[in-house]
């Protein structure tokens, strides 16, 4: 609340208005009569006549705070009102209403530090508020963060939870779930709509008339509505009277969130005639708005003492030019308006709304001229603490706005908070301060608290009649059948013109959809770029390396969280992060190559494999390829040393060694401390460290990322033991803007240069690390998420099916069977709408997730990948530094490339196609049999992408163009023993490069095989033959070679082969004995699982033999050779066992 009275002086910041002398001098700055015209202009009333100035009491600096006084009073019955909250009939609690965090709830609940938000952490927790009510009407709305399992409503303090029951379940407890739309008191009744998240519910009690109800953003009072629907009273007749009074509660099950509005903040959906159970500031808000008015005045007003006048201005015109009366004007505004703009629901209602309307009425640059002369002022009229408070008051509220803020045909609201937003983090010391304190972590892991990564996603419409896409895209169009790889032009050819002009109807309404989305989609760049800015170092850190410590933050509590929701970023979100990420890296790198020449462009990106080893970038507890960052310093210590130049110190290696549990000890000589020793520095754990290393700012070691102490020596000479630098490798936190761009006699992200790498820079070392968490961001959960957003085109192509079946119907159908015409029709009808309801939905994901640019993004990442692994393997042991994840994202990228960006768009039409495919096909080929590749999880990956890559003639292809000599490298690894490695997709390999020739050639697929759906046609599986007979030549030549390639080949295969048919036939067995029992029984699904693969097994091993009989027969026929006759025995009893067991069987 304002200070009163006449006298005042300014305790915050000193604007030499501390004595009468300087008041004094201070009122003749300008005229007298000028400077009264300006106060009056300045300080009027917003609800008053303006005054005569014939009979107005002229106004000066010494007078001010008594006109302020009386300009900001307020009705003292309102005011004592306002101090007295907690006094209010009807409600009894706390005035300062939040959920009660000492109802004994721990570890079932979460509950936000605010606490107002809650999380489930267990089967079903409940709890409730601080104040209850027992009469009047009473509101308070709820945000659905997540759309899951919740009971919202009133109970009374009598009430008993547990585990099993919650709101609603037991007498005089009501509740409102729209999860399974019912409503809850004791028994359940259907009730309401369903809910989504974002949504926003409303719970009204009017404990006049004993009625209760619940509403999602309602509309019409007494009641709410949700689109216009009215969800009506749920609960009456009410239990009142003494010792009945309703606390706000909710029960939720694991993992679901809400985040409670009891009037702390205004409310969303106010209802006429209903009070929120926390009665907002009145009194402040008058006299916030007042101020407001004030400040505003002073915008639009300009001084001009030469003419004495004053000059009528527009905002975004207005300028500060340090005129003392305007700084002491200002002075006096801020001095009672600063300590208003901490409070939460005056930075909404009064500061929030007022920079909605300037971004609203301006064009963007005057809007962001308006808002940069509000922080400056802010920033200098305000004492630090209240601006921070302010600011993150500020863009909290923009966040929830944004986030939840309906879908509508031009995505009007998104375009105007992200225009906002644009403005605030434009003004550079706000931008700083946002993004160390407020805009990190960069996404709400749990409640109400939402962080940056909201800012990059455009939600889909879950209600596409919400959305507006039915006046967007008046007709639908959908294919005719599923097809994943681009080619339509059959379907294309065959279509009718009626069909023809839906399509390309549909394609320009999709156009437009796709217009207006990439408008958010570029102010959403933009912010990143902003984010991404290097050049605003005056002062302070440049806000790109601020943005790299959070960001790298945020991927260390996604990598290390997954499968833990509520601190796990939605893959939704990661998606559209991901790609305006990409966007704004590839600016600033091209930006970069323009000003320097001997920079590479964005295309030709990659990241050195230096980054891998060094320890300058933290990798947390990622697996390697070769296994833990501990032991790969230890066993290829001597590598980094002769090769990059990094020698590892004894001492940290044994605390190393120590600190990792899941090595043995290797004790180190304790006289091997260097003076010239540096220490890589990184994370979570202590380690024992040199004295000159001890000082507590440099905070503590990581285990798995900063194992060894490193010296480093450049390439070109050897350096004398006085010239080798010190160098420190830090964590995220402590890392500068040297540290990571390096200086003159420093490399930074880029020290230990392999001999193979180029001296010239790729691009700012800073990029780099972007460029490495975009990578390792896809790997989190950004491919699931393109895989799961794939279902919406098989949901279309099944209805479409459905639709085709039962036109086919209704033309066959009888005219005299008119009860069937008439089911047939009313299923006509449901498929056709739910059809054009997919159709739209499905435009949106085109839009938003499987656009051409959106597929240009995942190619680009796939290159990266290619020539970052292919840099990588030339540094020979030191490729197995390198993560796991960029393997997995190349394999991944490119099954998503295939996969889920047809039929819109093809792989084919990228640029660079055929090379791309030959490249990656190079990799498999070489590494699905690296020894320095020792994880069995990215092994098996390897293995299945290469066995996948065979079976479509395109990439089949393309193995058929690498390097001869890894061609048969890659063959003789698969002709090696099968034993003690998966030989089943080995095996697959061999059977797909022969498939199409020999006994089964006639077959696509095995008999035995049941008719599979349309959206399975691109299964490798299910692929046509394309064999290849450059590699069989490969094989034969191999298996010439030398006179034990062959047989021990050979006999692995037969031995597997034994194997397999035994468990066969042993199965078949057990369930022919099963059947013939007299008693009931069933056949465990399983087992007959396992004999189907024990078949397939057995008839892939014959095609092996096959092969292998076809193409060198003399392995068995030349008597000159000493395995030949033991071979052709073996074959012999294999071929009768198999002749003789299917002799029986028939």
């Amino acid at each position: 609340m304002a200070s009163k009275g006449a006298g005042m002086a300014f305790s915050r910041k000193s604007y030499g208005l501390t004595s009468d002398a300087e008041k004094s001098r201070v009122t003749g700055i300008v005229h007298e009569k000028l400077l009264d015209d300006y106060l009056h202009r300045i300080f009027s009333s917003t609800d008053r006549a303006p005054t005569a100035a014939t009979s107005r009491k002229l106004l000066n600096f010494q007078n001010l705070p008594e006109h302020l006084d009386q300009l900001l009073h307020v009705d003292e019955e309102a005011e004592e009102e306002e101090e007295s909250q907690g006094q209010v009939e009807g409600r009894l609690g706390p005035s300062t209403v939040v959920l009660d965090h000492t109802g004994g709830f721990e570890g079932l609940l979460l509950v936000d530090d605010d606490l107002l938000g809650v999380i489930g952490h267990s089967n079903f927790g409940t709890i409730r508020s601080t104040t209850c009510v027992y009469k009047g009407k009473w509101v308070y709305e709820v945000l659905i963060s997540s759309q899951g399992l919740m009971q919202i409503g009133w109970c009374t303090i009598n009430c008993r939870f547990n585990q099993e029951e919650g709101v609603g379940d037991t007498h005089n407890s009501y509740a409102y779930d729209g999860n399974r739309v019912r409503k809850w008191n004791v028994t359940t009744t259907n009730y309401g709509k369903a809910w989504a998240a974002g949504d926003i519910v409303s719970c009204l009690i009017d404990l006049d008339e004993g009625t209760l109800s619940f509403c999602l953003t309602p509309s019409d009072p007494p009641f709410c509505s949700r689109n216009g629907v009215s969800l009506g009273t749920a609960f009456e007749n009410l239990s009142r009277g003494l010792g009945m009074a309703y606390f706000p509660a909710i029960s939720l099950s694991f993992k679901e969130s809400v985040a409670f509005n009891f009037g702390s903040r205004p409310l969303r959906y106010p209802v006429v005639g209903y009070r929120p159970l926390q009665d907002p500031p009145s009194a402040d808000l008058v006299r916030a708005q007042e101020l407001l008015g004030c400040f505003q005045a002073v915008l639009s007003v300009e001084l001009d003492p030469v003419q004495g006048r004053l000059v009528e201005k527009e905002s975004s015109e207005w300028q500060l030019q340090g005129q003392p009366t305007v700084l002491l004007t200002l002075a006096h505004i801020f001095h009672r308006f600063a300590p208003l703009l901490r409070k939460v629901y005056l930075v909404e209602a009064v500061l929030m709304s007022f920079l909605l309307g300037v971004v609203e009425a301006d064009t963007p640059a005057q809007a962001q001229s308006v808002v940069h002369q509000v922080l400056d002022l802010l920033w200098l009229f305000m004492e630090d603490y209240e601006v921070q408070d302010c600011l993150k008051q500020l863009m909290m509220s923009l966040l929830r706005l944004y986030r939840f803020s309906p879908i509508v045909p031009d995505l009007a609201l998104q375009i105007r908070y992200l225009r906002l937003t644009i403005a605030i983090l434009s003004h550079e010391k706000s931008r700083k301060f946002l993004l160390s304190h407020v805009l990190y972590p960069l996404l709400a892991t749990s409640f109400d608290v939402l962080r940056s990564v909201v800012f990059f996603y455009i939600k889909s419409p879950l209600r596409v009649e919400e959305a507006g896409l039915q006046e967007l895209i008046p007709t639908t169009w959908w294919p005719r059948r599923s097809s994943r790889e681009g080619k339509e032009s059959k379907e294309v050819k065959d279509e009718t013109s009626e069909e023809r002009l839906r399509r390309r109807a549909y394609e320009r309404g999709c156009q437009r959809l796709k217009k207006r989305i990439e408008v958010v989609e570029e102010l959403q760049v933009q912010i990143l770029k902003l984010l991404l800015n290097n050049q605003d170092d005056n002062g302070g850190e440049a806000s790109r390396y601020i943005f790299l410590t959070k960001f790298r933050k945020f991927l260390q509590e996604n990598a290390s969280s997954r499968g833990n929701m509520p601190m796990l970023c939605p893959p939704e979100y990661m998606v559209c992060f991901l790609h305006r990420l990409i966007s704004a890296l590839r600016y600033y790198w091209d930006e970069y190559k323009a000003s320097n020449p001997r920079a590479t462009f964005s295309e030709e990106a990659y990241i050195p494999p230096q980054v891998f080893y060094n320890g300058k970038v933290d990798y947390f507890d990622l697996q390697r390829l070769g296994g833990l960052l501990s032991h790969l310093r230890k066993t290829l210590k001597d590598d980094l040393a002769s090769k990059a130049n990094i020698l590892i110190d004894p001492l940290e290696l044994q605390a190393a060694t120590m600190d990792d549990l899941d090595e043995d000890e290797e004790p180190a000589p304790a006289a091997a401390q260097r003076p010239m020793q540096a220490l890589a520095m990184g994370g979570a754990l202590p380690l024992p460290r040199p004295s000159w290393l001890s000082s507590p700012t440099l905070g503590r070691a990581n285990r798995f990322l900063s194992t060894a102490a490193v010296s480093l020596m450049t390439p070109r000479r050897p350096l004398s033991t006085s010239e080798k630098v010190k160098v420190r490798t830090l964590s995220a936190e402590q890392r500068t803007r040297e540290d990571i761009e390096g200086s003159q006699w420093n490399e930074g992200l880029l020290v230990g240069r392999p001999p193979e790498e180029p001296e010239q820079p790729l691009t700012e070392n800073s990029l780099l690390e972007v460029l490495d968490g975009a990578i390792m961001m896809y790997n989190l959960s950004v491919h699931q998420q393109l895989g799961k957003m794939v279902g919406v085109s098989d949901d279309v192509n099944e209805y479409a099916m459905a639709l085709r079946d039962t036109e086919d119907k209704l033309r066959r159908c009888p005219k005299r069977r008119k009860d069937i015409l008439a089911e047939l029709t009313k299923s006509q009808k449901v498929f056709s709408e739910k059809l054009d309801h997919l159709s739209r939905r499905l435009a949106w994901v085109h839009a938003t997730v499987y656009s051409q640019e959106k597929m240009q993004d995942i190619y680009w990442l796939l290159r990266v990948c290619l020539r970052t692994i292919e840099h990588g393997d030339r540094t020979g042991p030191l490729f197995a530094f390198m993560p796991e994840f960029y393997l997995s994202v190349a394999i991944n990228s490119y099954s998503a490339l295939k996969n889920y960006f047809g039929p819109v768009h093809s792989m084919e039409e990228l640029p660079g196609y055929e090379e791309t495919l030959t490249r990656l096909a190079a990799i498999l080929a070489k590494h699905f049999a690296d020894t320095r590749i020792v994880g069995t999880d990215i092994r098996d990956s390897l293995m299945q992408a290469l066995a996948s890559y065979v079976c479509y003639p395109n990439s089949l292809r393309a193995v058929e163009r690498i390097p001869e000599e890894q061609r048969i490298a890659m063959v003789r690894s698969l002709l090696a023993p099968y034993e003690q490695r998966p030989w089943a997709q080995t095996n697959w390999i061999l059977v797909r490069l022969w498939r199409g020739c020999g006994f089964g050639y006639r077959y696509t697929r095995l008999p035995h095989l049941l008719k599979t759906k349309p959206e399975d046609a691109n299964l490798p599986s299910l692929q046509k033959p394309c064999p290849s007979t450059l590699l069989q030549q490969h094989m034969a030549d191999l298996l010439r070679e030398g006179p034990d390639v062959a047989p021990s080949f050979l006999n692995s295969v037969l031995n597997q082969l034994n194997w397999a048919f035994s468990e066969f036939i042993g199965m078949i067995q057990e369930i022919q004995q099963a059947a013939e029992r007299l008693e009931r029984n069933f056949v465990d699904s399983r087992q007959l699982k396992v004999c189907a693969t024990c078949f397939d097994l057995s008839v892939s091993l014959l095609r092996v033999l096959e092969m292998t009989i076809t193409l060198v027969p003399e392995i068995f026929l030349d008597w000159a050779q000493p395995t030949s006759e033991m071979l052709l025995r073996r074959l012999a009893q294999a071929w009768r066992a198999w002749t003789t067991t299917l002799f029986w069987w028939q």
